[in-house]
């Protein structure tokens, strides 16, 4: 006995005759017949009384009718759990990230992979290309948010469709706000902070050869206090600091415009974690 032919077995008695069986199963009538006097052979009993129009069960028939009825929820039970423990799915995944809005697409798809599977942990660090390169290398994250070119002989990538713009966040009172955009040029005779991840992308740009740079960053926001307390104009990303006609600080977009596009970057030939593994399928589904 399997269970395919025990779930034959209660149709027929469902339906009450071989033939609205057969009908209902989309089978072969004389097919389930030669079926159900297998199933009286194997068992060696008679599960029908014969002769009549409408199935009638004999004694066997209804042990085995209730006994079939156990077994087939049985088996749904245990396809359920099983689909459980697949779709169930747990653990970490590590990102290491530039600051950048382009990190938006990252933080919807762990929005929605957390709330399908709420056990799934996000471990993020932010650092600059250099930091996250030596992280990924060593195992200690699982993906790297990057702008810079990729090595695809050493890293699979996806890239984000946005690109950053660059610009210069600067005091609401220095002189600079008075433009509504900035050139390179502009920036000769005052003092720039520069991250460290810019510099690498903007470092074999001429026009940014004279500049005095007095100090490297490679998190926004505390450059953004040195910005505040007058140590320099800071070359960043568009919209990571956000300007209000309130706040100490303003944003001038640099002409010509010069952008930088991320890319999503794991190891080749990496083994992943089902949770990061689902994360770089889903990213890929977003996009």
């Amino acid at each position: 006995m399997d269970i395919r032919t025990m779930q034959y077995y209660l149709a027929v008695v469902r339906e009450g005759t071989i033939s609205a069986a057969a009908e209902a199963l989309h089978v072969a009538q004389p097919s389930l017949s030669r079926q159900m006097k297998e199933l009286e052979k194997e068992l060696g009993v008679s599960l029908f009384e014969r002769g009549n129009r409408r199935i009638t069960l004999t004694e066997e028939g209804i042990v085995l009718r209730k006994r079939a009825e156990e077994m087939v929820r049985l088996m749904q039970l245990t396809q359920e759990e099983v689909t459980q423990i697949k779709n169930h799915v747990s653990g970490s995944v590590r990102i290491g990230a530039g600051e950048s809005n382009a990190f938006h697409f990252l933080s919807r798809t762990a929005g929605d992979i957390t709330a399908e599977h709420p056990d799934i942990r996000f471990h993020i660090t932010s650092g600059d290309t250099q930091d996250l390169m030596d992280e990924l290398n060593d195992g200690l994250i699982d993906f790297a948010l990057i702008f810079t070119q990729v090595d695809h002989t050493l890293y699979q990538a996806i890239t984000l469709p946005v690109s950053d713009r660059f610009g210069i966040l600067m005091p609401r009172d220095h002189i600079l706000t008075q433009k509504d955009s900035v050139k390179i040029s502009d920036l000769k005779g005052h003092p720039v902070i520069l991250s460290r991840a810019h510099a690498a992308v903007i470092s074999g740009m001429k026009d940014f050869s004279g500049l005095h740079v007095v100090a490297t960053y490679n998190l926004l926001y505390n450059a953004s206090l040195l910005v505040e307390d007058g140590v320099g104009l800071a070359v960043a990303f568009e919209g990571l600091i956000h300007c209000t006609e309130n706040s100490a600080l303003t944003f001038r977009p640099l002409v010509p415009e010069i952008k930088a596009t991320g890319n999503l970057i794991w190891k080749k030939y990496q083994t992943f974690s089902a949770a990061a593994q689902l994360f770089a399928e889903q990213l890929r589904d977003l996009l």
